[in-house]
């Protein structure tokens, strides 16, 4: 069963058939170890992901590294808009590249997990992709961490709310994440994404997730600990068939 997001393309007989899934391993440079990503434009294959994450134990709570790739489009009254066509949830070295916009719906369990109070999604500017997956997918996010605002408020620099992805993955992680903009401005709606955008999508979830993940333990973030109803959660969305 498949949650209410409806596919922003139109269902005709002639509809391509959707991308293939695959599993390809994802290096940060300088980083030997691999973020192993999963892509997909299956509604099934991305609930088996979260499936999977959902059954083991996180001892501070399941964080996720959330971001969004977005195709630009026209509105009914030809002006410029924009629809997310990828979504990338990142959880430890776990990478799920979603290809929403090719997808035939939403899987409940991405529905659940996105709408759990429990889990904290971490992203830098986060409420944009929160309002387009609300706009375009009606998928609400109920708890998002804009990593800027609290990388400010723990580190005490009020300078770092308002830099980007780059900026802070070399202030927190001390690490230099490349952007090249000829990928930030590609076309996300592909039917086969490439190996650079795959790259791309998979580090800037990665790195949210990390940098959320090294304020919090790190005993500098102020944010307050999981309810107990949490792992309740988890087991919940486990079981599901």
């Amino acid at each position: 069963m498949e949650g209410s997001c409806p596919s922003p393309q139109p269902r005709n007989p002639r509809r391509p058939r959707p991308p293939e899934t695959y599993h390809t391993d994802v290096f940060m440079k300088d980083d030997p170890t691999p973020i192993r990503t999963t892509v997909t434009a299956s509604p099934y294959h991305a609930a088996e992901f979260i499936k999977e994450i959902a059954r083991e134990t996180h001892e501070e709570g399941l964080m996720v590294g959330i971001d969004t790739e977005w195709r630009e489009c026209r509105d009914r009254n030809g002006r410029r808009c924009y629809k997310v066509a990828v979504l990338q949830l990142c959880i430890g070295r776990r990478c799920l590249v979603f290809q929403i916009y090719r997808a035939s719906g939403c899987p409940r369990e991405l529905v659940y997990l996105l709408s759990d109070p429990d889990v904290r999604f971490f992203g830098v500017g986060v409420d944009g992709d929160v309002t387009r997956l609300a706009m375009d997918y009606n998928l609400t996010v109920t708890n998002a961490v804009d990593l800027r605002h609290a990388a400010a408020e723990a580190l005490g620099r009020p300078e770092l709310a308002s830099v980007g992805l780059k900026a802070l993955a070399l202030t927190v992680m001390g690490a230099r994440v490349e952007k090249p903009k000829h990928v930030t401005m590609s076309n996300w709606a592909l039917r086969a994404l490439t190996k650079e955008q795959v790259a791309y999508a998979c580090i800037d979830a990665y790195v949210s997730y990390e940098i959320g993940r090294l304020l919090l333990l790190s005993g500098k973030s102020t944010s307050p600990a999981l309810p107990q109803q949490a792992q309740a959660h988890r087991e919940q969305l486990a079981s599901v068939d």
